[in-house]
């Protein structure tokens, strides 16, 4: 029922395709002094997952818990991981920790400003916090500046069951997953705005050389050009009345 590839030095993929929604869950366990699973996942998947970390880890030993923004995939199943590790602390944003891990965790949340680090032995996470990026008042990322992985959730969501890895574009799959959206309850699955050029060329800035993302293919190449790259593909699928202000210079 799941897949594990490692897609960057210790950084290994934990996927689960969910064949009813045409759809990947993906999990990232990063291996190292104190070990990090960015993503808690679905509670329902809760025993799948673990029993997917039981091969690369003893699960007690997680160290850290992250994720990009509440939302049932992201962090669902977190207080289970944080029964099972009796070390382990959440880490999110500040808004995070004040909103919602504050009543929700059962442990305080490790709450991170906007560039700061989190050093875990060899590897050094730096926090981005993007509001609304991809959604979310609380949404943020992790940057592991040692081998340039951006942990990036929702970002360049692709549906289907994907390669755990690839150079190729994403983009299109990316286009195309967000047009069955359209007519959905997701179609206003990411909104775009006057701040979101400018985050998207922050992370571009990063220089990235892997995309981590939570539902489909991660991505090995520039990831700084896919990312200014993926500004276009947003603002054309999301940003007509952002669009139509500027027009205006409302």
């Amino acid at each position: 029922m799941f897949k594990i590839n490692e897609i960057a030095p210790d950084v290994y993929r934990i996927c689960i395709f969910i064949p009813e929604m045409d759809l990947q869950f993906n999990h990232f366990l990063i291996k190292d002094d104190e070990p990090m699973l960015y993503h808690a996942g679905l509670r329902q998947l809760f025993p799948v997952l673990y029993d997917a970390v039981k091969t690369l880890i003893d699960p007690r030993l997680l160290r850290w818990i992250g994720f990009s923004h509440f939302e049932v995939d992201e962090c669902g199943a977190l207080n289970e991981w944080l029964q099972v590790a009796p070390h382990a602390q959440t880490v999110c944003s500040e808004v995070g920790a004040l909103v919602n891990m504050a009543d929700f965790a059962l442990r305080p949340a490790h709450a991170m400003k906007s560039g700061s680090i989190l050093e875990t032995g060899r590897r050094r996470f730096r926090f981005i916090h993007t509001p609304h990026l991809p959604h979310g008042w609380d949404a943020g990322v992790l940057f592991e500046e040692t081998d340039k992985t951006l942990l990036c959730s929702d970002l360049l969501h692709q549906n289907g069951d994907t390669a755990a890895l690839t150079d190729k574009d994403i983009l299109e799959a990316h286009r195309l997953s967000m047009r069955v959206y359209e007519a959905g309850p997701l179609m206003d699955y990411t909104p775009y705005h006057h701040k979101t050029k400018k985050m998207l060329y922050e992370l571009a800035d990063l220089q990235p050389k892997t995309l981590a993302t939570m539902h489909g293919a991660s991505y090995f190449g520039n990831g700084s050009q896919m990312l200014k790259d993926l500004n276009e593909v947003m603002k054309d699928l999301w940003g007509e009345q952002f669009s139509a202000a500027e027009t205006l210079n409302i």
